[in-house]
């Protein structure tokens, strides 16, 4: 009796589709990635920025998606939506939606040859259209009751990115959304990957999105002390993680979305080729430590990682990259590497890299758009490169043995055989939620 798992219970990744400060789509975040870019800019850029009053905030810089036309890989709404849809649909909706298309065109999936009750999606948010709450407020407070949106209420809501993908492509299945601060994205597709398991669907498609571009966001994470504001004139350089410099995280926006598809359907339409992974297990836990910060010791994080691998069936020492967290804080970063070094403290060989370094920290997004970019380090053997990393750990009260103990990808990729990855994120409310892929192998 064999031990390798049917093809019905076996759930791969075979689709793809980005919105990031590298770039809108796929090959233009990867070969930002390839590059070292950074795709962080200064807030005083921003035409508003007196009006609005980003000028008050002490922090001024920003992940922000590159407007302009989609052939040059930025964001323009009416690449994608009629301007009265578009005016209908939330930034993070409109983001998730994009994200969508490109993943499902990428999977090479005929959704009209398909049984959409069979096809899901699990795509979050950690906060949704924070735009609008901003604007319908002050709209209230200003003009009062009959001058309020009429789509208020819908424009926000969390789910109504999932809601929008389902009418735009008429899928059928489990419509879900998770919201679990800065785990969502990885949250969602280990609920995805779960519904495929237990046989809700055959296909979910599965993300996160986030926009906070408001001065109102920035400024309640800069006042709650926990945005970088040490490197206003050089934003590039902001975004440090495991570094000795670090300080603080960088707020940014985006989504990021898979087609994750019960093994044997792609078996049946002959799309081996489209495979980037296979997904292998998933871990979550919660801290029950503080509402924002992290136990020293990375407990939760932890206890996340060894799930993760207990589901696998793999070993640490099967791990060759970690997707890590680290959002360029001084505590998180250092719970994290002691997390891992706490679990894969013998391995003599895992490289760790933090992709935030290069566009900033997406909140709820973040899990979806980081495991995009491990999927395809693993895919094509190659480390994604934690930028602006002159030296490892180094900041007082970290600890310099945990911190020599791996390859932390400095500023340039490079290539490595990778057969497993594992991609973390953890959020306020102390939820962590930690997935494993693996290289396909038929």
């Amino acid at each position: 009796m064999s031990s390798v798992p049917s093809a019905a219970s076996r759930v791969v990744v075979t689709g793809l589709g980005l919105v990031t400060p590298l770039g809108v789509g796929l090959k233009h975040n990867w070969q930002g990635i390839l590059d070292s870019s950074c795709g962080i800019i200064s807030t005083t850029s921003f035409p508003d920025y007196e009006t609005a009053g980003w000028d008050k905030i002490p922090a001024k810089v920003y992940g922000k998606v590159p407007r302009g036309s989609l052939k040059d890989g930025k964001w323009d709404p009416l690449d994608y939506f009629e301007l009265a849809e578009s005016r209908r649909l939330g930034i993070f909706s409109q983001f998730a939606i994009a994200a969508a298309d490109e993943a499902i065109k990428d999977s090479k999936l005929d959704l009209n040859n398909l049984d959409r009750e069979r096809i899901g999606i699990t795509v979050g948010s950690g906060v949704g259209s924070f735009d609008d709450i901003c604007e319908g407020t002050t709209t209230y407070d200003a003009k009062g009751y009959k001058r309020m949106n009429p789509l208020f209420v819908p424009k926000l809501l969390i789910n109504m990115a999932a809601g929008n993908i389902s009418i735009r492509h008429g899928i059928k299945g489990p419509l879900h959304t998770a919201s679990t601060a800065c785990a969502t994205g990885l949250h969602s597709i280990g609920d995805a990957y779960n519904f495929i398991k237990n046989d809700y669907a055959d296909v979910m498609v599965a993300g996160a999105s986030e926009s906070v571009n408001h001065p109102l966001g920035l400024s309640g994470f800069a006042r709650a002390r926990s945005l970088v504001t040490d490197f206003n004139d050089d934003p590039s350089k902001a975004s440090r993680p495991f570094d000795a410099s670090r300080s603080g995280f960088v707020l940014g926006e985006g989504s990021g979305v898979l087609i994750l598809e019960r093994l044997s359907n792609v078996l049946e339409r002959g799309a081996q080729d489209q495979i980037y992974g296979e997904v292998l297990g998933y871990g979550l836990s919660g801290d029950a430590h503080h509402i924002t910060a992290p136990a020293t010791t990375g407990d939760g994080a932890y206890r996340a990682m060894v799930n993760t691998l207990k589901r696998a069936k793999l070993n640490p020492n099967d791990i060759d990259y970690i997707n890590a967290h680290a959002t360029s804080t001084v505590l998180g970063d250092r719970a994290e590497n002691n997390a891992i070094n706490n679990l894969f403290g013998d391995h003599k060989n895992l490289s760790i890299s933090s992709t935030k370094s290069a566009i900033g920290h997406l909140l709820g997004a973040a899990g979806s758009v980081e495991a995009i970019y491990a999927i395809k380090g693993l895919k094509e053997n190659i480390l994604p490169p934690t930028i602006n990393l002159e030296k490892v750990g180094g900041h007082p009260d970290d600890d310099p043995e945990k911190f020599n103990k791996f390859d932390y990808v400095p500023n340039v990729a490079r290539s490595k055989e990778i057969n497993y990855a594992l991609c973390n994120s953890f959020g306020f409310g102390g939820v962590n939620a930690s997935i494993v892929f693996g290289k396909y192998n038929s």
